[in-house]
């Protein structure tokens, strides 16, 4: 989204049909109830004369600071200036950070640790890298040592980085405000 339009992605928005609906799993996601729309609804030149089809309307911040984020242009690069090198304590010490973050996943086929996955999220982000992918190049590219200081899953000899669809997937998935909170 941000290459195509130039801002990140703050906001997230759906509508459900309450006569057909309740909206339980964007309930039980966390998802904030806005309300009903006014119920016009879109038609081939517009929108309908008559207000016949309320929608409820659910909503979900990708950032604790959505609402006051400014919508600037962003550098379309997915690695930024390096900020940082992280040292071995860092490296362990990130994923402590993320301990108490409740971990949104269902407990069947978790193959890596939410800690695990926010502390090398954050060490990447620390080292400059933007968006998914960057994050998980620079997973990828770390050395054993210093996926073992992470708290990297051992297996066949070796520590295994999570990938880009897990980095994103917790990522999405946390709340914006527990994983702020554990940042600051």
């Amino acid at each position: 989204m941000e290459a195509r339009f130039g801002h990140p992605l703050l906001l997230l928005e759906t509508f459900v049909d309450p006569e057909r609906f309740y909206g339980g799993v964007y309930r039980a996601a966390n998802w904030i109830d806005l309300g009903l729309t006014q119920g016009y609804r879109r038609i081939r030149k517009g929108y309908s004369a008559e207000a016949n089809s309320p929608k409820r309307m659910f909503a979900r911040p990708l950032c604790g600071d959505a609402r006051t984020q400014p919508i600037q242009p962003h550098r379309l690069h997915h690695q930024a200036d390096s900020k940082i090198m992280l040292n071995a304590e860092q490296m362990r010490l990130l994923p402590e950070c993320f301990k108490r973050v409740p971990d949104p996943r269902s407990a069947q086929g978790r193959r890596h640790p939410l800690s695990v996955v926010l502390g090398i999220a954050a060490g990447a982000t620390l080292c400059g890298m933007r968006g998914y992918k960057a994050i998980a190049d620079w997973a990828n590219a770390l050395g054993q040592a210093a996926r073992e200081r992470f708290g990297c899953r051992r297996e066949n000899g070796g520590y295994i980085v999570p990938s880009e669809s897990i980095i994103r997937d917790c990522l999405l998935r946390v709340e914006p405000g527990t994983l702020d909170r554990a940042l600051n």
